[in-house]
């Protein structure tokens, strides 16, 4: 009771609205998520983490903000935050149909066009619970490297989640990450953490972009986290990207380059097989 208490005081001191009832809402292993149904209709959704790290919700909070910026894809509405929790717009879910597929695939592309002012972004943000470095870079493969790959590879082999073998597969990488990254492109407007989980298929619109790692980057990266975790009607949303906005040619065969991000971090934080998979990951271009 007092736990609640404790979440319906912060989100009536950030929506100025009473709090009628909580739900727990299921899902995620970072933060905490419950429904919220306030006296004046509306139902939002807050999020808490014990001990949250310096600037934890209110990075999250910027990222949704600069996604939402150009107009152009649905993101989840920044209602309140504060350094304990974040309160967003509740979006009422729904299933995914090839409709809404072709739709988002659409607005995906409608988004990375609308671009970044570089590659990287002006503060540092989070991945999962990890920090996230965002200083700039002048190019993507530099970027990459060294603000994406190499610190969360250090970070795995100094866990013991991955082993030398691989380790030095990654290195051996990043060593030719110029010759490999394919055709120059302009920043693009990312999620950054674009899985399944961090999209929210509504009723009302297409998928609803939560969660986000935002920055300038390399639009591939998107795209190849899509496929590295899955998703609903993956090819519906991938043909309709193609067809709004056409992609380099040999793409698919960069996208283990890029799922090395999201391998490294998991292992990081999972351990498991992310390291191996990684190192796998790092040989098919060596």
């Amino acid at each position: 009771m007092a736990r609640m208490r404790t979440l319906a005081e912060r989100a009536e001191h950030l929506l100025g609205a009473a709090v009628v009832s909580t739900s727990p809402v299921a899902g995620g292993d970072t933060c905490t998520s419950t429904r919220l149904r306030l006296s004046d209709g509306r139902s939002a959704l807050i999020k808490t983490r014990s001990h949250a790290p310096e600037g934890f919700f209110e990075a999250e909070a910027r990222g949704l903000r600069w996604l939402a910026e150009p107009g152009v894809a649905p993101v989840a509405e920044v209602l309140g935050v504060q350094a304990d929790c974040l309160v967003l717009g509740w979006i009422e879910p729904n299933r995914p149909s090839p409709e809404a597929a072709v739709e988002f695939g659409r607005m995906l592309a409608r988004l990375h066009a609308s671009g970044s002012a570089g590659f990287g972004a002006e503060q540092d943000g989070f991945i999962g619970s990890l920090p996230l470095p965002n200083r700039p870079a002048p190019t993507w493969p530099e970027f990459f490297a060294v603000r994406r790959v190499l610190p969360y590879l250090r970070l795995g082999v100094d866990r013991g989640h991955v082993e030398p073998a691989d380790a030095t597969a990654v290195e051996g990488l990043v060593r030719r990450i110029v010759d490999l990254a394919g055709p120059a492109e302009p920043p693009a407007r990312l999620h950054g953490d674009l899985w399944s989980g961090n999209l929210v298929w509504s009723a009302e619109r297409c998928a609803v972009l939560v969660d986000p790692a935002a920055h300038g980057g390399h639009r591939e990266t998107d795209l190849a986290m899509l496929a590295l975790f899955g998703m609903p009607q993956l090819a519906r949303v991938l043909a309709a990207y193609a067809e709004e906005s056409p992609l380099a040619d040999g793409w698919e065969e960069r996208q283990p380059l890029h799922q090395l991000f999201p391998l490294l971090v998991h292992a990081a934080l999972f351990g498991g097989r992310y390291g191996t998979l990684a190192g796998d990951a790092a040989r098919r271009y060596l």
